[in-house]
């Protein structure tokens, strides 16, 4: 129990060092400068990575999903995401949708 408290504490300790360490040089850097733009390259090429390990290499209730089914819902997603105008909510929605739709299909309810 003393390492799950200890584990805890460590956990909290390093997000708000982070965090602490981020308010002190947030002053200091500007919105236009090049490192936000490299750190926007980095989170949009992380994303990018993560998405496509989902889609080809899923893991754990995932896996139990063909390929075909994991790409047309990808599909519907961003194709709802970009006619509601960038909607992040409303396409993550629809490709969840789409993919208990389709699984469910494919099993023949």
């Amino acid at each position: 129990m003393i390492e799950l408290a200890l584990l805890i504490v460590a956990c909290g300790i390093g997000t708000y060092l982070w965090r602490g360490l981020g308010m002190l040089i947030s002053g200091r850097v500007r919105m236009d400068s090049e490192f936000f733009a490299w750190a926007g390259c980095v989170a949009y090429a992380m994303i990018a990575g993560l998405t496509a390990r989902i889609i080809l290499l899923p893991t754990g209730t995932l896996a139990a999903t063909s390929l075909a089914e994991r790409l047309v819902a990808c599909a519907l997603a961003l194709v709802v995401y970009f006619m509601f105008r960038r909607n992040l909510f409303v396409g993550i929605a629809t490709g969840f949708v789409a993919l208990v739709a389709l699984t469910t299909i494919g099993r023949g309810f």
